[in-house]
């Protein structure tokens, strides 16, 4: 049979003794005795947090001076407490307490005392700012460092932050960041440091707004780890956050929008942002004009994060964020104009009302003003107004007609003409999927002299801006209108003859160009007759010998009596 154990009881000595590091030991006894104690656990719990700043407190007066004397006075009245606490853990621990009402209020006094003692002695050391200078500064443990070493550094930087002046707390979180950028070892110290972790939450609530910037960044650190974002949630971080974006400084306030970036990356966080009142804070930032470009765009980030919850978008909806995004579509700050265009964007996919609404605000308009060449707006920010209109406006024929008649199509066309590369492209996507709009739109590009600018790609080497080009081209010359303007443009048949040229191209780029020069040759007797006088009208003549039925087709079609006769003063001339 084992007998049970008898727990190891707490012998006070005998006269107590204000030396910090006697009162450490009789505390670091008491914690190890607590460690058995298995009830009123709540209790105990909040009074070993006491005893633990106690023994933050006594190391950091470990190396004072003159102070020193001061620190050991008021460390005097704890004493009693000391004793009186663990005379209380050793009755937990056995259980020999009389009753649980009359052990619970002498936990509950005892706790009291503590806490008293604790700010006594907290004000001593940071009286007038000055906080033992002469203590010992640890030094950071190297790259090779075991985790009791990080976490001892940890502890020391914790005192500084408890106990220390505004200077000494910066210097003291200046020195957690760097350690924690330079060995990721340190994010998890940190979040496993109960302490730590509520001195780090009080620090984003300091009237200076220098510990605070520094604070936040530490916990933009901690949010850019995955598993370690639900320990920033825990700790109640997230309200006193969004407190720096509504009072704080410009630098905490872009610090405090990224963490939040990182924070939301996953929408099972949202909520946690979301009910703090994050979404007006940022709704609040995009409409300050004395914000920065770059800091109304992070908000924007932000929000498109939280709008992948439906309930908040639509929340963001009601709150009016889309009247507050088309009027920065067309700001002179071409950051915080590109976030807002990326938003508006975020909360139309796929959501009919939310488009009607950005529609009704004069969103659209605002888009296409962006691509008009009257007013001074970068290539960039041209390049995503055209994406969102793509986006935005191509499945309402209602929008579209909107948007041709306020001048898209010559807006449209300058890009092809003129614009780099990447949003030439854009513009040529725009063209293709207005052909498959409506025969309307077809028409008024007919009308703005699209065609031969889709000619001109087809020359492109990218097979998907040729592809592009050929199916609008072939979608265009189906409306007749649009045909016989081309059967009258010179420029445009020799073109699309010259392109022709057996040893250059693909048969399929060839096969588009020999449908179309059949159909201007069916169309009218001009379109006929500039085909069959070109000098390029012989690389149709070796099409043909190579057997290609539209090469044949189209000498068929131009082999009437009046044509021969024109084919032949011109090749045997």
């Amino acid at each position: 049979m084992v007998k049970n154990r008898k727990a190891p009881s707490f012998e006070p000595d005998p006269a107590p003794t204000a030396s910090p590091a006697d009162l450490s030991r009789r505390i670091s006894t008491i914690l190890r005795l607590s460690a058995s104690i298995r009830v009123f656990t709540a209790r105990w719990r909040l009074i070993k947090a006491k005893l633990r700043e106690l023994l933050d407190l006594l190391a950091a007066a470990e190396g004072c001076g003159e102070e020193g004397l001061e620190v050991r006075s008021a460390m005097a009245a704890a004493g009693e407490a000391l004793e009186e606490c663990g005379k209380l853990a050793g009755l937990c621990a056995e259980l020999r307490f009389c009753g649980k009402l009359l052990m619970q209020s002498d936990l509950d006094v005892v706790l009291g005392k503590l806490d008293g003692h604790v700010k006594a002695l907290a004000r001593v050391l940071s009286r007038d700012g000055v906080v033992c200078k002469q203590a010992m500064i640890v030094v950071r443990p190297g790259a090779g460092a075991c985790r009791d070493d990080l976490r001892f550094y940890v502890r020391d930087l914790l005192r500084r932050m408890k106990i220390g002046g505004v200077k000494m707390k910066r210097e003291a979180l200046v020195s957690l960041n760097e350690a924690m950028v330079e060995d990721e070892r340190y994010v998890k110290v940190v979040v496993e440091d109960e302490d730590l972790v509520n001195v780090l939450v009080r620090c984003l609530d300091s009237a200076d707004s220098g510990v605070q910037e520094k604070c936040v960044k530490v916990w933009s650190l901690i949010a850019g780890f995955d598993k370690f974002r639900c320990a920033l949630i825990g700790a109640g971080a997230v309200g006193p956050l969004i407190k720096v974006l509504e009072s704080g400084s410009e630098l905490g306030k872009e610090v405090a929008i990224r963490c939040l970036m990182k924070l939301t990356a996953n929408s099972d966080n949202a909520w946690s942002v979301s009910a703090q009142g994050g979404v007006t804070a940022l709704l609040e930032i995009c409409s300050n004009g004395d914000c920065s470009g770059e800091l109304i765009s992070l908000a924007c980030g932000v929000l498109k994060n939280l709008s992948e919850v439906e309930e908040i978008k639509r929340f963001m909806v009601d709150e009016g964020a889309t009247s507050v995004l088309v009027e920065l579509v067309e700001c002179d700050n071409e950051t915080a104009q590109l976030g807002s265009i990326d938003l508006l964007q975020a909360l139309a996919y796929k959501d009919e009302p939310v488009r009607q609404v950005i529609i009704k605000e004069g969103g659209i308009l605002a888009l296409a003003r962006v691509l008009d060449l009257r007013y001074s707006f970068s290539q960039k920010a041209r390049e995503v107004a055209l994406r969102a209109i793509d986006n935005l406006c191509f499945s309402s024929i209602v929008t579209l007609n909107s948007l041709i008649s306020n001048g898209f199509l010559d807006h449209l066309l300058y890009l092809l003409r003129n614009g780099d590369v990447s949003i030439q492209e854009m513009a040529l996507k725009s063209v293709y999927r207005l052909c498959g709009v409506s025969e309307e739109a077809r028409k008024a590009m007919g009308e703005a002299a699209f065609i031969p600018e889709l000619i001109r790609f087809l020359g492109a080497k990218s097979f998907e801006v040729r592809d592009m080009a050929s199916v609008s081209l072939q979608s265009m010359v189906s409306v007749q209108k649009n045909l016989r303007q081309l059967s009258q443009d010179d420029r445009s048949i020799s073109l699309l003859l010259q392109m022709l040229d057996p040893g250059e191209g693909n048969a399929a780029d060839k096969m588009i160009l020999l449908s179309t020069l059949l159909a201007i040759s069916r169309s009218s007797n001009i379109g006929r007759k500039k085909i069959a006088r070109s000098p390029y009208m012989k690389n149709v003549e070796q099409l043909a010998e190579t057997d290609l039925p539209d090469a044949k087709k189209l000498l068929r079609k131009l082999s009437s009596n009046r044509i021969r006769s024109i084919m032949s003063e011109i090749w045997h001339s």
